[in-house]
């Protein structure tokens, strides 16, 4: 049901889009303390949700939907806002685009894979690739302005955050490539011709009548 406390986790993170996209265009130190919170806060219900969903047995086919496609638009959208608005370097902009790149192959993989009832399981590697680019994308949000508002100016926060987003490109291109073997396969596996069917066994000679 949509109503479930797992399905409202989910949109959440779809409902915090706007907010985001506001309070990162306000372009105000204080506004991006503001877009690293609302980030952070939506990229923790990744983790509750398909939590609570297991623990109460809410495990629905909308939620199935719903999750990953709510994971790539904040991710897509963040990563738009922050190469528009100027707030990665030349340096951090590639691994943006490694990280954009692999959510489009992945939900490539995932369609075609649906169509022949297989799943891609998410694997722990995957994982920890999530929980560095969600820590990468809220410390570029807050930014050194933003450090600077939480007395923190002394952190190189900026840096950090590009330096976590190509740990998180990194990741991704190894899952990335462990999702693309795995979808090859099941296409080898459909391409393959149908084994030939086993010659017929020979006829046993008759032996004549005797008279």
């Amino acid at each position: 049901m949509p109503t479930d406390l797992p399905n409202l986790l989910t949109l959440s993170r779809i409902a915090a889009i706007p907010l985001l996209v506001v309070a990162c265009a306000l372009r105000d130190p204080w506004a991006d303390v503001a877009a690293c919170a609302v980030f952070s806060a939506a990229a923790i219900t990744d983790y509750f949700d398909g939590k609570l969903a297991r623990q109460r047995q809410q495990i629905s086919d909308l939620g199935r939907m719903l999750d990953p496609i709510a994971d790539k638009l904040l991710v897509g959208a963040a990563l738009m806002l922050l190469a528009g608005m100027g707030r990665l370097t030349d340096f951090g902009l590639f691994p943006a685009i490694v990280i954009l790149l692999r959510e489009i192959l992945v939900s490539g993989l995932r369609e075609y894979l649906a169509g022949l009832s297989v799943g891609l399981p998410v694997t722990r590697l995957a994982k920890w690739k999530t929980g560095f680019q969600m820590g990468a994308l809220g410390t570029l949000l807050a930014g050194d302005s933003g450090a600077r508002v939480l007395g923190l100016s002394f952190l190189p926060v900026s840096l950090i955050g590009e330096l976590m987003l190509w740990t998180a490109a990194a990741l991704t291109l190894v899952t990335g490539w462990d999702y693309l073997q795995a979808g090859l396969r099941h296409v080898g596996a459909r391409d393959a011709p149908p084994p030939a069917p086993p010659p017929p066994a020979p006829e046993r000679a008759r032996s004549p009548l005797r008279s």
